[in-house]
């Protein structure tokens, strides 16, 4: 498969790239960290890099990209790359709730068109947004997560439209509501949280999930996480 998967410079974008490449899978692994992406091209010569911010992506990127990697069509695309900030709402400057929602939010929509023309050429046709416990209704909210929660509350029903709205075209698109996950950005903005679940330990079902749940699921928002509620 042909497969498209951004944030990877670090944490769980930087280890799915690994493992779809790891089982033979063709990886435009797309971030802003050039340095980060080229270890990740070192890893396997079936990773093809993209070092740019995602709101600036085009078709035209993408399509320089694919005659590099020496395919036509998009499999499967994660909208992996997201920006978390810990921070009363109170305190919360313009400059935050933008960051959060270009890259959150804006950015996931402009990767999703910028790639539909690729992901109408193949059969299978999946797009995964990696979204948050946080921004599924009824669940644990905390303070200092406001932008960030509302960002991933949009991205979850981004999915549920784009799902309807892409039916016609035969493309799924679903969404993983993830827990918290020991990632670079996790420690950033909680310094002195720990959790149990890894980037490691939770690639193996994101991948799964990306490569396989086309084949039954759409316009559905998959909670993961290892507490409740």
């Amino acid at each position: 498969m042909n497969i498209v998967v951004t944030g990877a410079s670090s944490g769980i974008g930087f280890e799915l790239v690994k493992s779809f490449a790891l089982q033979n899978h063709n990886v435009l692994a797309v971030s802003r960290s050039k340095k980060k992406l080229l270890e990740l091209k070192q890893f396997s010569e079936r990773i093809q890099v993209l070092a740019i911010d995602i709101n600036k992506v085009n078709k035209n990127v993408i399509s320089t990209s694919l005659s590099e990697m020496k395919v036509k069509h998009i499999d499967v695309l994660i909208n992996n790359a997201g920006v978390l900030v810990n921070k009363p709402f109170t305190e919360l400057t313009e400059s935050d709730w933008l960051n959060t929602y270009n890259t959150n939010v804006f950015g996931v929509a402009n990767m999703i068109k910028c790639c539909i023309p690729y992901l109408m050429k193949s059969k299978i046709k999946h797009i995964v947004n990696i979204s948050s416990m946080g921004g599924v209704g009824g669940s644990i909210k905390f303070p200092g997560l406001t932008a960030y929660s509302s960002s991933k509350g949009a991205v979850t029903i981004l999915t549920e439209c784009l799902a309807e709205e892409f039916k016609n075209y035969a493309i799924k698109v679903n969404a993983l509501a993830l827990g918290a996950v020991q990632t670079p950005m996790l420690k950033k903005a909680f310094p002195e949280l720990t959790t149990t679940q890894t980037p490691e330990s939770i690639v193996p079902f994101i991948s799964w999930f990306a490569l396989d749940a086309y084949k039954w699921c759409n316009g559905k928002i998959i909670q993961v996480s290892d507490s409740t509620p």
